[in-house]
Order: structure tokens, then C-alpha cells, then sequence
């Protein structure tokens, strides 16, 4: 596995937040942001492959049915178009 380093700058309030959660958890500041990081990629990937697998689902006359069955009522207040 390859290693690459990057200068990370953050918030005090947020690096104190992280080493203590680091300390909590027995692991360097390093290793807890790497973790962190990765969890973040996953989630994000997931869901990016999730919506891709929904709309590949669905295709312009399924759009059209749902448009369709929509309710014929005004907006409500502040959801007017301007």
C-alpha cells in the first residue's frame, strides 16, 4: 500500500475534538483521520452507486406516470415559483 502525505489544516476546535476521540479510541491522530477518511469515501460511494442503480430503474415514462399522479393543488406558502 502505497502512502502519501498531505498537510491537513484544521479548525483547533475540530484537531482537539479528533485527538481526544483518538485517544479514546487508542490510535494516533494520523491513523484516526485515515479512518475517518475512508469511512467518509464509502459512504459517499455507496450512496453515489445507489442512485445511479434507481435511476438506471426508471426511464421517462415512469417519470411521466409519477408526474401524472401527482396531486393538482397549489403550492404551499413559500414554495411559490417567482
Amino acid at each position: 500500500m502505497s502512502k502519501n502525505t498531505y498537510p491537513l489544516k484544521l479548525p483547533d476546535s475540530v484537531k482537539k475534538a479528533a485527538q481526544r476521540l483518538a485517544k479514546e479510541d487508542g490510535v494516533s491522530l494520523n491513523q484516526w483521520i485515515s479512518a475517518a477518511v475512508a469511512q467518509k469515501v464509502g459512504v459517499v460511494e455507496t450512496a453515489a452507486a445507489f442512485f445511479e442503480r434507481r435511476a438506471a430503474e426508471g426511464g421517462q415514462a415512469d417519470l411521466k406516470r409519477f408526474v401524472r399522479a401527482a396531486p393538482d393543488v397549489p403550492p404551499m406558502v413559500g414554495d411559490e415559483v417567482l
